[in-house]
Parts: structure tokens; sequence; C-alpha cells
């Protein structure tokens, strides 16, 4: 029998939305080193148009709504867009997104429109797919990873969406980060043990319960009996750690 969303179905769904927006709120917020980035990329930008994922689509990109805004700017915020955006072209100084583009309904397009309204340059914190499963999470949790890369658009593609002038430059995750996607863990494994900070991730949702259990039962198992640190213990006192975390900046 199909039940409503205000039925036990429905309840469940809530339940599991609540929990994911709570974890999310607890292991997913601004890191600083990478706020201080966009602002050194976004030069003397007074006016600045920020692409945010929105209220639904950020449990799909794990950090929340108005996460990485330029508050310090004359800000103007919209979300994702499909269609031609409400302004002027070069309206803005400058423009800037981080962490949303595997929830942009049309990546071309959205950025051709971000582009043409922009007339300085275009900041995008985003991941290389192609780095994604070099992290050591690959080793207990490769169906994890590999969807996860899966999710994320290619630098190439992106590149070619804004055309112009466009550098691409990796950016250190610190050893203390608080955006706590998978590899903000680098050297401190055991928190992928909690499930709360799995639930902030949208990687871990991409799998099924089975799935996502083995690899947390294989990650356990090589944090109990040393074999994670005979093989990656150097990197619990490396203070950055260089993966997939890339800024892209496109000049007209």
């Amino acid at each position: 029998m199909t039940r409503t969303a205000d039925g036990p179905a429905g309840d469940a769904e809530h339940g599991r939305a609540d929990r994911t927006a709570d974890s999310a709120s607890r292991h997913r917020r601004p890191e600083p080193v990478f706020e201080r980035a966009i602002r050194v990329a976004l030069g003397q930008a007074r006016t600045v148009l920020h692409v945010r994922a929105g209220a639904e689509a950020s449990a799909d990109v794990g950090a929340g709504a108005g996460a990485y805004e330029p508050r310090d700017r004359d800000l103007t915020a919209v979300e994702p867009p499909d269609e031609a955006l409400p302004f002027a072209d070069d309206a803005f100084d400058a423009a800037s997104s981080a962490f949303t583009l595997p929830v942009w309904p049309d990546l071309e397009r959205g950025l051709a429109e971000v582009r043409r309204v922009t007339r300085g340059p275009v900041v995008l914190l985003t991941r290389d797919p192609a780095r994604i499963e070099d992290h050591w999470l690959a080793d207990y949790a490769p169906d994890v990873l590999a969807r996860e890369a899966g999710r994320w658009p290619t630098l190439d593609r992106i590149v070619d969406a804004l055309g112009g002038a466009v550098t691409t430059t990796r950016v250190p995750i610190p050893f203390t980060c608080v955006d706590g996607f998978s590899e903000a863990y680098y050297a401190r494994p055991e928190r992928l043990l909690d499930a709360s900070a799995r639930r902030a991730d949208p990687a871990w949702a991409s799998v099924d319960e089975m799935t996502a259990a083995r690899s947390v039962a294989a990650l356990r198992t090589a944090i109990e009996d040393g074999s994670w640190d005979a093989r990656y213990g150097r990197l619990r006192v490396q203070p950055s750690y260089e993966g997939s975390l890339v800024l892209v900046v496109a000049e007209p």
C-alpha cells in the first residue's frame, strides 16, 4: 500500500531530511581558508553575484544555502540559473559560487549566463573529479568515491563553458578543516566512523546502506588493527592536504 507524505513513509523521509540538515549544520561550516581564497580571487570587486545552492539543493552539495557568500561586498544571491538571469550584461563586478556545480540544472547555460552578467572575474570553488578517487578513502569506500567523482563536472567542461582566460588552482585543505566533505578528514579518519559526519557528506548517500556499512566496517577495522596508520599515519601530522579542491577564476 502506498502511503502519503503524512503517513509513516512520509514521517520517515522527513526524519531523514531533518537528520541530514542537522548533520550539515554541525559538520559543514564555511572553512576560513576557503573563504579567504575566494575573497582574494574577487579582488577589489564591489558588486558580486553569488550563486548558492538553495534550501532544497543544499543537502545534495553538503553546504548550507548561504555558505561562502562574500558578505563584505554588495551581494546579490541567486540559485543556479537554467534560463536567462534578470540582469543586464556586465551588471556585476564579479561572481562567485562554492560547492554548488553538481546541482546546476544546465551547467553550460548557467555558466554562460553568469559570464554574461559579470564584467570581472567569475570565481568558482569546485572539485576536480579526476582527483577525487586519489584519496585514501578509495581503499575502503571505492563505490562512495566513484559515485562522488561522477557528480562533479570536469574542469575542461567548466573552462569551456566560461570562455575567456581561465586559471585553475588547487586549494590546500587545512588539518582543522571545518567543512566536512571526505577530504577534510584526511588526517582524522576516525571522524568518518561518526554517522552524523557521514550524513553531512552527500557522497555517502549516493550508495545503498549495505555498501556504506561495508565501507565503514572496512575503515573501522583498518583503524583498530593499525593498518590505516601503517599506510597513512604520516598524514596525522601533515598541516594541509592538496586533494581535489580547485579554485577556478575566469576573466572575460
